[in-house]
């Protein structure tokens, strides 16, 4: 009975012990290659200057993939048939890809604008009908800030599909005001005022240079176009600045802005 065990357990050690020992070598070997070459990416990726945040996804891609390659592999080394086992996962991925239409979309779109960069952190975007700052762009939404400081997280499949406006890209951005005065008042003075409050304003840049034009003869007054450039980052400093330093300078050149006047009419008794 001893004899028969040994024999057995000798049995056991030529058909089992080679093909695991095969298996634990292959492990061991695939984990090195796969750490050496995830390694080698990384260093070719930060010198290209890609995305931090591509960078992290194609890296997490390479690695989980060539892990389920190498654990294939010595599931086939064991002897397993992995045929079965793949049509297995094959299925299990088409149910969870139907299941997740939406994530995969998300999903498609992140790599889409990690790749193509239509905007990238910092920039001040327009998407979705939302204005914001983009904080972060993970792989299924982008995080946006809006000026009121609300956070705005937006699905890349729709930031993917739809028009994005980017204020940022160019470096420089136009912002858009419009003064109106009364019909009695000088156009050329007028004009001339209103420039020098838009040149005397630090962050009005002077490459493009700021203008002040005829807008539109209105029912009680007449709109000038006030148009200065700006950094994106400056943008609502030199809106509001712009408006408030206008009606300083219009009041202290004695030209009056129109507005309604009420009529006290008085009966005698």
């Amino acid at each position: 009975m001893e004899n028969l065990s040994m024999e057995t357990l000798i049995g056991y050690v030529e058909t089992y012990g080679v093909p695991v020992l095969k298996a634990i070598l292959i492990y061991i070997i695939g984990s090195w290659v796969i750490k050496k070459l995830t390694g080698m990416i990384k260093k070719v990726m930060a010198k290209g200057s890609y995305d931090i945040s591509l960078q992290k996804f194609l890296l997490n891609l390479v690695t989980w993939g060539l892990k389920i390659f190498l654990i294939i592999t010595v599931i086939s080394t064991l002897g397993v048939e992995t045929t079965s086992l793949a049509a297995v996962i094959a299925a299990a991925g088409l149910a969870v890809g139907l299941a997740l239409q939406g994530s995969l979309s998300n999903f498609a779109g992140g790599v889409l604008i990690m790749i193509f960069k239509p905007y990238k952190i910092g920039d001040l975007i327009e998407a979705q009908g939302v204005l914001g700052v983009v904080k972060e762009i993970e792989i299924f939404t982008t995080k946006m800030v809006s000026p009121e400081n609300k956070l705005i997280i937006v699905p890349n499949g729709a930031m993917a599909n739809g028009n994005i406006v980017n204020y940022t890209a160019e470096g420089k951005i136009r912002v858009d005001t419009v003064i109106g005065v009364g019909y009695d008042e000088d156009i050329k003075k007028t004009k001339e005022v209103l420039l020098e409050v838009l040149t005397s304003n630090p962050k009005v840049l002077q490459d493009p240079a700021p203008s002040v034009n005829v807008m539109e003869l209105a029912d009680s007054s007449v709109n000038f176009a006030v148009r200065p450039f700006c950094k994106p980052e400056d943008y609502w400093d030199v809106y509001f600045a712009t408006y408030e330093n206008c009606k300083i300078a219009l009041d202290k050149a004695g030209i009056e802005i129109p507005y309604p006047h009420s009529v006290e009419i008085h009966k005698e008794g």
